[in-house]
């Protein structure tokens, strides 16, 4: 609280001039009944503003008298003019105009001050618009203002005026202060309204304040700075007031091309879903993944959704067009995806009896001893097991776990009936691989006679000799077939040489290349003489030819 006396407590400047209520600094609302001992406002005259002098040395957050009430306000306090607003159509600052001041019950004292009552919602101060774009401290203010040189005061009224153009405006009064006073008060009052419009141009520069906000801060700052009950550089402020709209306007459009980017960035994502669902429902039946291409399509509507909660808002047209190829693509994958599994549980119903069958065939083989048959058998119904399709999962893994466990049990009575046969095979294999040994021993022929004999003796003993184990069958069986292969070209060259058909054509080749040879002689002869050298030539290359062949014909006969 102040500590100034009760002089504080607003008076009549004179008992003809009307008097108005300053509102709070802080938005704060004024009274509507005050009794102040006034007399009744002239209709004429402007409204000027009556506030509570301040002192000196008050502080702004101080109330000049106990005896006002003085509102709530939205920000640090100011000094509450405690007097009431008149009627007057240029209420400054947009202020709702106060009901009648009351005729003071007489001249010597003023009548007590009632409760004030509530009135009008009011318009947020400039420190509450700082506070909505950005919250910060407020600074205190100086104890003098610079600002003070643009306007004056009427020391025979105590009104205060504001140069405002090429003329002067009133803004109102601080009754019982001074004149410094009452001016420093208005001219602080600007500052306070300078310094909002500065932070909120300086928030526009160095940060990211919305639009939204930064244009409803301007939008009450140009409110409070038409015709403002201040006093200070009203041209600089409304200059700076202009670069502020300027700032909010680039912001606002910076968004909105934010925006149509996000827009154009949230169709592009849109429209990939889209191309990706189509890709899907339009991939051949006979090579759809289901399980794969089911669940994407469920996670590209959950991508759907997830960008209409949660991404930018695109127009209405484009997102219905977009959203009616979606579900088209959709509505064909989950009709062609329906149509299949109706027509696999057709396929799997007759594969399944096929299989059926087919466990049945196989369980009644299981016991058989005939192996070699029985095994040829089971390897026909493997054939015709993996021709029938697949049933249904289940019903699959059931008639095939039948089917193997017959399959099984015969190849194991098999392989114990072949297991005791191996023993007594590897037994026999000794016994052949010592025959083999001494066939061997034959070669090269020499005496084909009694190769021949030798060899029918160990084919007898090979013959009694049994079967040997599977995986030494082919080794034995081409050694011995090696053995008998020479001793058979043996006696194949041997009778070659002693065939009397034979004899006699090489001994005719042999008489006639002879023959020819003579007569190519004479005419040899007949061409030297005659001095016939390509004739001569001629007939010594063909004597050459058949005295070589007149050769092999000797060796063959020999």
């Amino acid at each position: 609280m102040s500590d100034q006396p009760d002089e504080a407590t607003p008076t009549p400047a004179a008992p003809d001039v009307p008097e108005a209520v300053q509102d709070s600094p802080e938005g704060a609302q004024a009274p509507e009944d005050v009794s102040v001992p006034a007399a009744e406002p002239t209709p004429t005259e402007p409204v000027s503003e009556v506030t509570a002098a301040d002192g000196a040395d008050s502080s702004e957050g101080q109330t000049p008298s106990a005896e006002v009430p003085t509102p709530a306000v939205e920000s640090a306090p100011e000094p509450s003019p405690a007097s009431s607003a008149a009627d007057g159509p240029d209420s400054p600052e947009g202020q709702t105009p106060s009901a009648e001041v009351p005729a003071p019950a007489a001249e010597s004292a003023p009548s007590p001050t009632p409760a004030p009552k509530p009135g009008p919602p009011r318009i947020p101060t400039p420190a509450a618009i700082a506070k909505r774009v950005h919250p910060a401290p407020a600074a205190a203010a100086p104890a003098h203002s610079d600002s003070a040189r643009f306007g004056r005061v009427d020391e025979a009224t105590g009104t205060v005026y504001v140069t405002d153009g090429d003329g002067e405006r009133e803004v109102g009064a601080y009754p019982g202060a001074t004149p410094h006073e009452a001016l420093q008060y208005f001219a602080r009052k600007y500052d306070e309204l300078a310094a909002t419009v500065e932070l909120l141009h300086q928030r526009l520069t160095a940060t990211d304040v919305g639009a939204k906000d930064a244009a409803e801060a301007l939008a009450l700052l140009q409110e409070q700075t038409t015709e403002p009950a201040v006093v200070g550089d009203l041209a600089a402020l409304h200059t700076r007031v202009t670069e502020v709209e300027a700032l909010v306007e680039r912001r606002r459009e910076a968004e909105a091309a934010e925006r149509a980017a996000a827009r154009a960035a949230a169709v592009t994502e849109r429209e990939a879903l889209v191309a990706e669902a189509e890709r899907i429902a339009g991939q051949p039946v006979e090579r759809i993944q289901w399980r794969q291409s089911s669940e994407r399509m469920r996670a590209l509507l959950d991508e759907w959704k997830h960008h209409q909660r949660s991404g930018p808002k695109i127009d209405k047209p484009t997102e219905n067009a977009m959203w009616q190829r979606f579900s088209h693509a959709r509505n064909a994958f989950d009709k062609a995806r329906r149509a299949h599994f109706a027509q696999l549980e057709v396929t799997q119903g007759d594969a399944k009896r096929t299989k059926e069958a087919l466990v049945k065939e196989a369980e009644q083989l299981a016991t058989s001893k005939d192996w070699g048959p029985t095994a040829r058998a089971f390897k026909q119904l493997m054939d015709r097991w993996r021709q029938a399709g697949r049933a249904a999962r289940s019903d699959d893994e059931a008639l095939w776990q039948r089917f193997k466990a017959a399959q099984d049990a015969f190849f194991a009575a098999k392989d114990e009936v072949s297991a005791a046969e191996e023993a007594e095979f590897r037994a026999n294999l000794e016994v052949k691989e010592a025959l083999l040994a001494e066939a061997q021993a034959l070669l090269p022929v020499k005496d084909l006679d009694a190769a021949k004999a030798a060899l029918r003796t160990i084919q007898d003993k090979w013959e009694r000799a049994g079967k040997v184990p599977r995986a030494d069958v082919d080794r034995m069986e081409r050694g011995m077939r090696a053995v008998e292969s020479a001793v058979r070209d043996a006696e194949d060259a041997r009778w070659k040489r002693s065939n009397p058909e034979v004899e006699a054509r090489a001994s005719s080749l042999v008489t006639q290349l002879e023959t020819s040879l003579a007569a190519l002689r004479d005419d040899l002869a007949k061409a030297e003489a005659a001095g016939n050298d390509r004739r001569v030539k001629e007939i010594t290359a063909k004597v050459e030819t058949q005295q070589a062949w007149l050769t092999q014909a000797r060796k063959a006969l020999a």
